[in-house]
């Protein structure tokens, strides 16, 4: 018997006014689990600002969170790029005030073996998810410690950080130092009343994004792929995302104002399912020119 699914959609665990009068900045926050990050802030009462290169998505984003009755405003930004990051900072202080919270959910990854990636993939992805990270988290910082206010950071992290990820070479390593990350800065800003944590999901498929199956795949692989994936995790059932706007929100609220500098994994202990004797070991490029061709 799997894990018990969640409440349904639209319960709340806080109250819809939590966040009232806060704006919350959010980093690929029109699509896939940004989205629904954004969509829970927005539920609890927040402003949201939907923050991405691609227009087209900040549109989607924006579109979300006005139907749930809040202001949101989409901002483009390369958060490469920490001129870019203060620039976008600045219009939302303009149009909807100073961010109280910020979400670092934007990320790059895609699997391929080691070997057959090019230096300019593994720097491309280190730069969104590490320096990206620190760029936004730092602009984020400075600005409250001038105000002299507080806030909350959420970076948005991955389990495999902690282990290594076969054919996520370039992502374990950044998310892995997303995590240092926030072991440094939380014990730097905490006497400023700054928290910032990681949260790591596990599989958590996406209405608009479902890379957790090979990309092409007829739809007997895809459902082949999915049932046996859903026999390696040890709940019986995958996330979903409001789980995840949940377990986010709690940690950006005042609820959980004396816990920082923690990475919670939200992946129903499959991180943990290792044991004396693991699974069939298959070669990673076996196993990645398999899926890619569409297999189980």
């Amino acid at each position: 018997m799997p894990l018990a699914q969640p409440p349904p959609m639209g319960a709340q665990l806080l109250s819809e006014d939590t966040f009232a009068d806060q704006r919350v900045y959010v980093t690929g926050g029109g699509t896939g689990l940004g989205k629904a990050i954004a969509c829970e802030f927005a539920r609890c009462g927040a402003d949201i600002v939907v923050a991405s290169r691609d227009a087209e998505h900040r549109q989607d984003g924006v579109n979300a969170i006005e139907a749930i009755g809040r202001r949101a405003v989409g901002v483009e930004v390369d958060i490469r790029d920490a001129g870019a990051v203060a620039e976008s900072f600045d219009i939302v202080e303009a149009e909807l005030g100073p961010v109280d919270v910020l979400i670092n959910n934007a990320a790059g990854n895609f699997e391929v073996p080691a070997e057959r990636m090019s230096a300019n993939a593994f720097r491309t992805v280190v730069d969104i998810v590490l320096n990206g990270t620190f760029n936004c988290s730092r602009e984020f910082a400075s600005r409250r410690l001038q105000a002299g206010r507080g806030g909350a950071i959420l970076n948005i992290g991955a389990p495999y950080a902690a282990t290594g990820g076969p054919s996520t070479a370039h992502s374990a390593a950044a998310k892995a130092g997303v995590n240092n990350l926030t072991w440094s800065l939380a014990v730097e800003w905490a006497p400023d009343d700054i928290r910032i944590n990681t949260l790591a999901p596990g599989y958590f498929p996406e209405p608009d994004r479902s890379g957790w199956v090979s990309p092409g795949a007829a739809l007997d692989n895809r459902n082949a792929q999915i049932a046996e994936r859903l026999t390696t995790l040890p709940g019986g059932r995958v996330g979903e995302a409001r789980e995840l706007g949940w377990l986010a929100t709690f940690l950006c609220s005042p609820f959980a104002s004396y816990i920082t500098g923690h990475v919670v994994v939200l992946d129903g202990a499959n991180w943990l399912r290792r044991g004396p004797i693991g699974d069939p070991f298959e070669p990673i490029r076996e196993s990645f020119d398999r899926r890619r061709e569409g297999g189980p």
